[in-house]
C-alpha cells in the first residue's frame, strides 16, 4: 500500500492505492464516476453514501456477501482471525461440517476479503478490518431490521437503559459477583457469554425446556414474544441474562449467547464455493449444432413470415402503446405458435429495429427500412444480427399478459417491459453453458441454484425502472425470483431462437460470444441448406418445398398459395382465392402455368392447370369501378342474376343502363361482397383497366432499435478510467499538498480541507507572470460566476487582458481563468509537484 502507518480512515486508504487499485475500484463501481470527484476525500465521501453501498453490496456472490455480513456483527475494527473464526467456528460443533467446509472457506476468505477491499466496502490491514459504516448500517441487525445472519444485539446494545438493580439481579442469578456500576456488569456478562467453558456450565445447568426455547431463537430470528407471567422455562433465561427484555412483551437472544450456542459460527450453511452445474443429458456436439442450426433458420423464417403479415400495415397502437390481445391472437395464429411465443417474436423483431409504429395519424405497426435491408442478408446473417439484438435488449416478453406497478395489463411492444437485469442475466447463463464440455446439458435447478450464488442480493432497483430501493433486502425476494423467471426465459429463448440446440450450447454461439457476430455467421453458415429453386407439386392441389426456398421463388409461392404447414419441408396449398390473388397481383394464367412449369420437379398436375384456368376464365369478367361504386358486365344475364340475388341486398344495387350496376358501398366492399356470392370482378380505374393490387410495401419512416434500459451507469473504458483518476490525483493535491509561502519561499504544512489560498491581486498577478515565464505549477483558489468555490493545480501558459491561460492538471485540459476570479496562489513545494 505504501503506507508507514495504518490508515485512519476510508480516505486516507483510498490515497495510498495505487493508479491501478483506484481504477479497479471506478471500475468496479462506476457511479462513483458521476460527476468525476473532486478529490479523493470527495470520492470516499461518496463511496459511503446509501446507494452506492447498496448496488455494491447488490453485485456481491454470496461468499462475499458472507463475509461483509461476519464483519458486520464483529467488534470494529476485526482482525483477520475474529472474522474468520465467525465463518468457520470455534470447534465446538461436531466436525461433519467443519471438515468439509473450513478448508474452502480458508482457501476462500483472501479472495473474498479482496473483493470488499477493492470495491472500498472493507479497509484497514488484516490486524484492523473495518467494514464501512453504511454497510455496517445496512447489515447489522437492529429491531427493526434483523441481521440476515439471524444474530441479535450485543449484550451492551440489549442493556442500554436496563436499572443499575435489574443489572445486579441478573449477575446475582448467573451466579458472578456484584459490580459496583452497570458498565462493569454488562462487561461482566458479557465476559461470561464470552468465555466457553463458564457458559457451557451455565447451559449444563438449564433446564431442557429452557434449551428448546433457545434451540429456537439460536439461527434467528432471535426475537420472542412472552406473556407477563412467562413459563418457568423462560423466566430461567430472562433471570440470568439469556434473553433480554426489548419491550414489556418481547426477548431477544444477545449476540454473544447465540454464538456460543452456534459455535462461534455467524452463519449456518456458509457458502465458500459456488455451487457446481448438475449434468442433465450429454449430447452428441454435432446433433446439438445441426439442431440449433435448423432452429436458427425457422427463427430467421419467422420473423419474416411475421413481418410479411405485417408488409401493408399491421395492427393499430393502443393508446397507451402496444398492440391489443385480439391483434396478438391473430398474429399466434398466423405464425402457428402460441400467443408468448408471438409476443416473443414481435419483441425480437422490434429489438432489432425491424418494426416500429408508423406514427400516422391512425397509428400502426408496420417493418421499417431496415427490415428490407435485413431481408435481403443471407440467413446466417440475419440470424446473428437477432441473436445480438436478442442478448443486448432490456424488454422481456415473458411479462406480457402480467401488470405492472400500477395494475395495468403489459402488452406486447407496450412499455413496461424493459427490465435492466435481462442482458447480465442472459450472458451470465450462456456463459455457464458456455463453461461446460460441447453438448452438456445442465439442470435448470442447478443453473438457478448458481446464480443466485452469484447474486443473491438485488435491490428492487434492478428489476424494475424506478422502483423504491429502500435497503438491500427490501425487495430481494421478489428480485431474485425475477431473475430467476429470467433465467427460465433465457433458455427456452435460446431453444426457439437456435442459441442452444437440444438444451447445449451450440457451436456457433460460442463463436458469436468469443468473437461477435461476424464469426458467429460463419460458423453457422455450413449447417444452413443452400436454398432450393424448386418444388414438388402433387395431384391433391399442394406444393411441397423440401427445404428453405429462393427469395424469389418463396415469394410468388405464398402470393399464388397458403401455407399449410411448416418444419423441416414447408406444404403449400393452391385455392380459388390464393389463385385469385395472384391474378390480382398482375399474373396471367399463361404466367402461372410457366412459373410452376419452370420450378416443379414433378409434372404440373392436371387438377392445378384446371383451377388456374377456371378461375382465369372469370376473373375480370365484372368490372367495379367508383360511382360511389359500380359493376360493369357485358353480359347482362349476370347483372340481372346479381340483382335477383337476395345476398346483394346489403350492397344495394341499381342498373344504371343494361351492362352497368350503381351501388351504395365503396368499391372495396362491392368487391369483396361480390366475391363471396361466387363471382370473380376485378378492379377497375378510372380510365377502365384492370386494376393490379399487390400487397402494400407499408414502412414506417427510418427507425432506431429501442435502446436498452441500462442497470446503473455505464461501465467505463480505459480512457475514462485514467482521465478521471488524473483528475482525481490533480483535485487531491490542490486540496492537500504543501506549498511554499509566496513571502518566504518556505513549505508549509497542508491546508485545512477546503481552505483556499489567499493573496492580494497584485501578488497573485506577479506570481501568475513569473510562473507563465518559469513553467512553475500553482495551487489557486478559484470562485465561478455561481459563488463556488474550488482548487485547482495550474500550470500557466500565458497571461494577458486580465486572464490566465494554464494547463489545469485538476480538470486534465488547457483553461482560460478570470484573474478577479482568482482568490490566491500558492507555489506547489518541490517535492510535491504533479
Amino acid at each position: 500500500m505504501g503506507m508507514t502507518t495504518p490508515p485512519r480512515t476510508l480516505a486516507e486508504a483510498l490515497r495510498a492505492r495505487d493508479d491501478e487499485s483506484l481504477a479497479a475500484l471506478l471500475h468496479a463501481r462506476p457511479d462513483l464516476l458521476t460527476p468525476v470527484p473532486n478529490d479523493i476525500t470527495q470520492l470516499a465521501t461518496r463511496a459511503g453514501t446509501r446507494a452506492s453501498v447498496i448496488r455494491a453490496l447488490e453485485h456481491l456472490d454470496r461468499f462475499a456477501l458472507q463475509t461483509a455480513e461476519a464483519l458486520a456483527v464483529a467488534p470494529d475494527p476485526a482482525p483477520y482471525e475474529t472474522l474468520l473464526g465467525l465463518l468457520t467456528g470455534d470447534g465446538h460443533d461436531d466436525g461433519a461440517h467443519r471438515d468439509d467446509t473450513d478448508g474452502a472457506i480458508t482457501d476462500a476468505l483472501p479472495a473474498a476479503l479482496d473483493t470488499l477491499r477493492e470495491q472500498a466496502l472493507v479497509w484497514g490491514e488484516d490486524d484492523r478490518l473495518r467494514l464501512v459504516r453504511t454497510a455496517r448500517e445496512l447489515l447489522a441487525p437492529s429491531p427493526q431490521r434483523p441481521s440476515p445472519t439471524g444474530l441479535g444485539p450485543t449484550v451492551a446494545e440489549a442493556t442500554a437503559g436496563m436499572s443499575p438493580g435489574r443489572l445486579q439481579e441478573i449477575l446475582t442469578a448467573a451466579g458472578l459477583p456484584a459490580t459496583h456500576d452497570p458498565v462493569s456488569a454488562v462487561a461482566s456478562l458479557t465476559g461470561l457469554f464470552t468465555d466457553r467453558t463458564a457458559m457451557a456450565e451455565l447451559l449444563d445447568s438449564a433446564p431442557a425446556e429452557a434449551l428448546s426455547v433457545l434451540d429456537r431463537l439460536v439461527w434467528g430470528p432471535p426475537y420472542g414474544e412472552v406473556t407477563p407471567n412467562p413459563a418457568p422455562p423462560v423466566r430461567w433465561l430472562r433471570d440470568r441474562g439469556l434473553l433480554l427484555p426489548v419491550s414489556a412483551r418481547t426477548v431477544v437472544l444477545p449476540r454473544e449467547a447465540a454464538l456460543h450456542l452456534r459455535a462461534g459460527r455467524a452463519h449456518r450453511v456458509p457458502e465458500p464455493l459456488p455451487p457446481v452445474l448438475d449434468v442433465l443429458a450429454e449430447r452428441d456436439p454435432q446433433a446439438v449444432d445441426g439442431a440449433a442450426a435448423g432452429q436458427a433458420l425457422l427463427a430467421v423464417t419467422t420473423v419474416e413470415e411475421l413481418l410479411k403479415g405485417w408488409n401493408g400495415g399491421g395492427p393499430a397502437t393502443l393508446r397507451a402503446g402496444g398492440i391489443g390481445v385480439r391483434d396478438l391472437k391473430r398474429t399466434a395464429v398466423a405464425l402457428d405458435v402460441p400467443e408468448p411465443v408471438a409476443a416473443f417474436w414481435t419483441e425480437l423483431a422490434h429489438a432489432a429495429g425491424l418494426v416500429a409504429s408508423d406514427g400516422a395519424a391512425d397509428e400502426r405497426y408496420a417493418p421499417t427500412p431496415a427490415y428490407d435491408e435485413w431481408a435481403e442478408l443471407p440467413a446466417e446473417e440475419r440470424w446473428a444480427s437477432l441473436a445480438t439484438a436478442w442478448l443486448a435488449a432490456t424488454r422481456t416478453s415473458g411479462l406480457v399478459g402480467g401488470q405492472d406497478a400500477k395494475g395495468r395489463v403489459m402488452s406486447v411492444l407496450g412499455p413496461g417491459l424493459d427490465r435492466s437485469a435481462a442482458p447480465e442475466v442472459r450472458h451470465r447463463v450462456l456463459a455457464l453453458l458456455a463453461a461446460l464440455e460441447p453438448g452438456t446439458v445442465p439442470t435448470p435447478e442447478s443453473l438457478l441454484a448458481r446464480l443466485r450464488w452469484e447474486r443473491p442480493l438485488r435491490s428492487a432497483s434492478a428489476a424494475a425502472p424506478g422502483a423504491d430501493a429502500s435497503g438491500p433486502y427490501a425487495s430481494a425476494g421478489d428480485t431474485a425470483d425475477l431473475r430467476s423467471r429470467i433465467a427460465l426465459w433465457t433458455l427456452s429463448e435460446s431453444e426457439l431462437l437456435g442459441i442452444t440446440g437440444r438444451g447445449a450450447l451450440a457451436a456457433h454461439t460460442r463463436a458469436l460470444l468469443d468473437s461477435g457476430p461476424a464469426e458467429a455467421a460463419a460458423r453457422l453458415a455450413p449447417l444452413i441448406p443452400e436454398p432450393l429453386d424448386h418444388v414438388l407439386l402433387q395431384a391433391d392441389l399442394t406444393a411441397v418445398a423440401p427445404g428453405p426456398l429462393e427469395r424469389p421463388l418463396a415469394e410468388m409461392l405464398s402470393v399464388l398459395a397458403d401455407i399449410e404447414s411448416k418444419g423441416g419441408a414447408t406444404v403449400y396449398r393452391f385455392t380459388p382465392g390464393s389463385v385469385r390473388r395472384a391474378l390480382d397481383a398482375g399474373q396471367s394464367a399463361a404466367d402461372l402455368h410457366a412459373f410452376l412449369a419452370a420450378h416443379s420437379r414433378t409434372p404440373v398436375p392436371q387438377p392445378l392447370s384446371y383451377l388456374i384456368d377456371d378461375v382465369a376464365r372469370r376473373h375480370g369478367h365484372l368490372r367495379i369501378g367508383a360511382a360511389s361504386s359500380y359493376v360493369r358486365c357485358d353480359d347482362e344475364a349476370v347483372l340481372n342474376e346479381i340483382l335477383a340475388d337476395r345476398r346483394a341486398a346489403g350492397l344495394r344495387l341499381r342498373r344504371l343502363a343494361p351492362t352497368v350496376l350503381a351501388a351504395q358501398v365503396d368499391p372495396a366492399s362491392l368487391l369483396e361482397g361480390l366475391r363471396e356470392m361466387g363471382y370473380a370482378p376485378a378492379a377497375e380505374s378510372a380510365e377502365g383497366d384492370v386494376l393490379i393490387t399487390r400487397a402494400g410495401a407499408h414502412r414506417t419512416p427510418p427507425r432506431t432499435p429501442p435502446a436498452p434500459v441500462p442497470e446503473g451507469p455505464p461501465v467505463p473504458d480505459a480512457t475514462l478510467l485514467g482521465a478521471a483518476i488524473r483528475a482525481i490525483r490533480a483535485g487531491d493535491a490542490a486540496a492537500t499538498v504543501a506549498r511554499k509561502d509566496p513571502d518566504h519561499g518556505s513549505a508549509d504544512s497542508p491546508a485545512p480541507p477546503g481552505a483556499l489560498p489567499r493573496t492580494s491581486a497584485a501578488e497573485t498577478l506577479a506570481t501568475v507572470q513569473a510562473a507563465a515565464m518559469t513553467g512553475t505549477v500553482l495551487w489557486i483558489g478559484y470562485v465561478n460566476a455561481d459563488g463556488a468555490a474550488s482548487q485547482h493545480v495550474i500550470a500557466p501558459v500565458k497571461v494577458e487582458g486580465g486572464f490566465v491561460t494554464a494547463y489545469d492538471h485538476t480538470a486534465d485540459g488547457v483553461r482560460t481563468y478570470p484573474l478577479h476570479r482568482i482568490t490566491g496562489v500558492a507555489e506547489l513545494a518541490d517535492d510535491a509537484t504533479p
